[in-house]
């Protein structure tokens, strides 16, 4: 009899404590409360305006600096403009195929492999200039340079021409963790930290030739995101698989499990990177104005924050996913333009070119000599 009892005291503690550390280790989802949903999204929308307009600023000063130094920057031209949605379809569709192909945990360690390079630079690029702020003047410092050429001397050509320091070298080794950490443990603190910084490049760095290019690309990009959203699962498939930093999330569940949140909300980073840089160029737009207000980079983010919590109140009423491009893009070219036509600047608009902005007074009055000649 007292075996049995005690049998059966045993078995009530094994089967507690493996209760317990199921319980622990689950991965099953806390459902989402409103109160949740709205954090979540408020989360959401504040991570897209803040790297735009960071992004569009810096924009600014990235083509200021290639101004002094005479290199001309790789803008987005009309062809690239009307290429872009079929080529973002053949990636996407391609992705989608592999994804069916082979083994998602293999292509995950690749992408993986690749993407913590890229988050290491994309964070050096952004917070690096402030991290090695932070580091004592006492820090033995020390400048580098490293240069590699391809060729001889007839042919040479030069593959790399670095010059970093000590300071430089410090950053990168703590962003090597940070991406490191994410790539270990996928966690959504890590994921939106690097997806904030690759939004940021994507809105500094990538710029477009024109106003019209710039309609160009997000009307062919609007077509782009309804077909594969509505017309198929495609996207939706791949945002959920393709396990990248190349979406900001929040878990829904906050309130109840904090950090620890499994329930996520998703934004991907084209829905902020492609009206980014629509809105950073309306910024180099009203700078080239010299007038007091930023008038349409202004009406450009409230037209952006405006599509973007109509993207989020149709998808929680239908509670199902939405293009976000759909609310996005007739918002953010529609106002900037009545803006524009309300106060007599649109042909200034359209006419506006980074290029010609860049040009300095002399060579204004000689092209205006060449046309009156």
């Amino acid at each position: 009899m007292s075996e049995t009892l005690g049998e059966t005291v045993s078995n009530a503690i094994n089967n507690f404590v493996n209760e317990t550390f199921q319980k622990s280790n689950s991965s099953a989802k806390v459902p989402a409360t409103p109160e949740g949903k709205l954090v979540a999204y408020t989360a959401l929308i504040s991570m897209a305006v803040v790297p735009i307009v960071i992004g569009a600023y810096r924009s600014v000063t990235y083509l200021e600096k290639q101004k002094l130094t005479g290199e001309k920057p790789d803008t987005i031209t009309k062809d690239d403009a009307m290429k872009f949605p079929l080529v973002a379809s053949c990636m996407l569709f391609g992705i989608y195929v592999f994804f069916k192909l082979f083994s998602q945990d293999h292509i995950n360690i690749l992408v993986s492999f690749y993407f913590f390079i890229l988050g290491i630079f994309a964070m050096a690029h952004i917070i690096g200039p402030y991290v090695e702020k932070l580091i004592p003047a006492s820090f033995p410092n020390l400048p580098y340079h490293l240069h590699l050429t391809e060729g001889n001397e007839e042919n040479k050509s030069v593959l790399l021409d670095l010059d970093f320091d000590r300071k430089y070298v410090v950053s990168i080794a703590l962003f090597g963790l940070v991406s490191g950490w994410y790539a270990v443990k996928k966690h959504w603190l890590a994921n939106n930290l690097i997806g904030l910084c690759f939004a940021m490049n994507g809105v500094e760095l990538l710029q477009l030739s024109s106003i019209g290019t710039g309609c160009i690309l997000l009307i062919g990009l609007f077509f782009y995101d309804v077909f594969w959203v509505f017309g198929t699962n495609v996207m939706v498939q791949v945002a959920k698989k393709f396990d990248a930093p190349i979406k900001l999330v929040f878990p829904q569940d906050f309130l109840v499990e904090g950090v620890f949140g499994k329930n996520m909300a998703m934004l991907g980073l084209g829905d902020i990177v492609i009206p980014g840089i629509f809105i950073a160029l309306l910024l180099r737009f009203d700078m080239s104005l010299k007038r007091d207000k930023n008038l349409y980079f202004n009406s450009g983010m409230i037209a952006y924050f405006t599509g973007l919590l109509t993207t989020i109140i149709v998808m929680t009423v239908f509670n199902h996913a939405q293009p976000a491009l759909l609310y996005l893009v007739p918002a953010c070219i529609s106002v900037p333009l009545g803006v524009a036509f309300y106060k007599g600047d649109l042909e200034a608009m359209f006419s506006y070119s980074d290029e010609k902005s860049e040009k300095t007074e002399p060579e204004k009055k000689e092209e205006d000599t060449k046309k009156s000649d």
